[in-house]
């Protein structure tokens, strides 16, 4: 005891701590974190982002038949602002934050805590992960992070949250990571696999940075669970792996994030299942269904096969697979280890986008039809994925129904089935199946499970 008091008089009698520098034992990191703060802070932005909307006044808004015929009735334009924060992570102004902070923005404004401001434009976002990259314009030598491989961290590490909560300028609240592989308990639109810490966050705090006690960026901060609107200690943030991932799509001039396709279907493997598998414990994900274009099938393996890890990482639900296969990349090959017919097995699987085969065919009817502005496309694996339909969905999708399409009763998403009694197989056939059809046309259209008969009058 006298020993370690001896220390810390010694340690603050050290001229060592008037520098600003990085704590580099765990007793100085009990002295102070402002060391760490003065270092990583300035990489840590505001982002103020306008977008403008235009909002109906339609007194048909909320009819499904009218709306398609005045949706240009009535509207006016809204402003809407949102406040949140972002980390730079190089010198030339890449920056990363939330979807639903700058996605759709129309204007976007970056404030450095030195008070100088840039504006900014989305390089790619996406939605279902809820990140954004941005880029700086006129950015030069800028402060930034580095990013850390979050498969090193651990629970109970110590961390920092920087951001600007509730507008109040930029704050720093201290923590520890108190879990890892959380999947599915992020509010919002975001999706996947999460480090969740008890640093406490607020609103505005999201896009803000979640570094280690060396100054390395291990997560953005994205959402938080709560009753009140507040913190209470359960906070999510997006690992830096996927991050990483994120900024090198945006740096090869992607706009839009290119998931790898599992093409399959899958679920968690609990206590029952495994002992209907003959596991010796449960984990892993159950393949529930195959796709005969997908990747797993190409590589050998099979409905009720049992995934256990990508690339030696272990997965327990079809989200931290795809977390998994999305860290690894499109066009790499990641190892999959497997149990199929009670022994274990490795497979070589490649990392790939849903193949639009066969060729979608996008069809708009043109003003002569009977149904003009009537879209449609042919259902495969990146229709299904893009617009994320049911796994083993067939046929000819309808993209938009146009406004005589919406008055007979299609919708988007509905399926055509046969027109008059004969088979749709394919968007470039509706056309000729129509001009035949007479003044009495059936459509059979499939609705999700709901099978639909529209008869209507030309």
């Amino acid at each position: 005891m006298f020993r370690r008091a001896a220390l810390i008089l010694g340690l603050l009698a050290s001229p060592l701590l008037a520098e600003t520098r990085v704590p580099t034992s765990p007793l100085e990191i009990n002295l102070s974190f402002a060391p760490l703060v003065k270092e990583a802070a300035p990489a840590v932005v505001n982002i103020y982002a306008r977008r403008v909307v235009q909002q109906s006044v339609s007194p048909f808004a909320g009819d499904p038949l009218f709306r398609q015929l005045f949706r240009d009735f009535g509207t006016r334009p809204q402003v809407q602002n949102s406040l949140g924060s972002g980390v730079i992570l190089s010198s030339g102004g890449i920056v990363v934050s939330n979807y639903h902070v700058v996605g759709m923005a129309t204007d976007i404004r970056v404030v450095l805590n030195d008070r100088r401001e840039y504006e900014a434009t989305v390089l790619l976002g996406d939605e279902e992960s809820d990140i954004a990259i941005l880029q700086l314009k006129d950015a030069a030598n800028m402060p930034h992070l580095t990013l850390r491989d979050s498969d090193t961290v651990e629970v109970g590490e110590l961390v920092l949250a920087i951001g600007n909560p509730f507008g109040v300028g930029q704050t720093v609240t201290s923590g520890i990571v108190s879990g890892l592989a959380r999947s599915g308990t992020a509010t919002g639109n975001a999706r996947g696999y999460f480090i969740q810490t008890d640093a406490p966050i607020n609103p505005g705090n999201s896009g803000g940075a979640l570094i280690d006690v060396n100054g390395q960026l291990i997560g953005v901060n994205t959402s938080i669970l709560t009753r009140s609107g507040g913190s209470n200690g359960i906070g999510f943030a997006i690992p830096s792996a996927l991050v990483g991932q994120f900024v090198e799509q945006a740096q090869n001039g992607e706009t839009r994030f290119l998931r790898p396709w599992a093409g399959m279907t899958g679920q968690p493997v609990d206590a029952d299942l495994s002992d209907g598998l003959g596991l010796t414990r449960p984990g892993g994900v159950l393949i529930a269904n195959l796709h005969p274009e997908s990747p797993f099938a190409k590589a050998g393996l099979g409905i009720t096969d049992v995934v256990l890890s990508v690339d030696g990482q272990p997965v327990n639900t079809p989200a931290e697979m795809l977390f998994r296969m999305s860290v690894r990349g499109i066009g790499e090959q990641a190892r999959i280890t497997y149990v199929s017919r009670g022994k274990e097995r490795q497979a070589d699987v490649e990392m790939m986008i849903p193949p639009d085969s066969p060729p979608r065919e996008e069809t708009e009817l043109d003003r002569r039809s009977v149904l003009p502005g009537l879209k449609l496309a042919r259902v495969n694996p990146a229709v299904i994925a893009e617009y994320d339909l049911p796994f083993d969905l067939q046929g000819t999708l309808v993209l938009d129904p146009g406004p005589y399409g919406a008055r007979v009763g299609l919708r988007p998403g509905d399926v055509l089935r046969a027109i008059n009694g004969t088979e749709v197989r394919g968007p470039s056939e509706v056309q000729r199946l129509l001009d035949r059809a007479g003044s009495r046309i059936q459509i059979e259209a499939q609705r999700g499970t709901q099978r639909l008969f529209l008869r209507f009058r030309t």
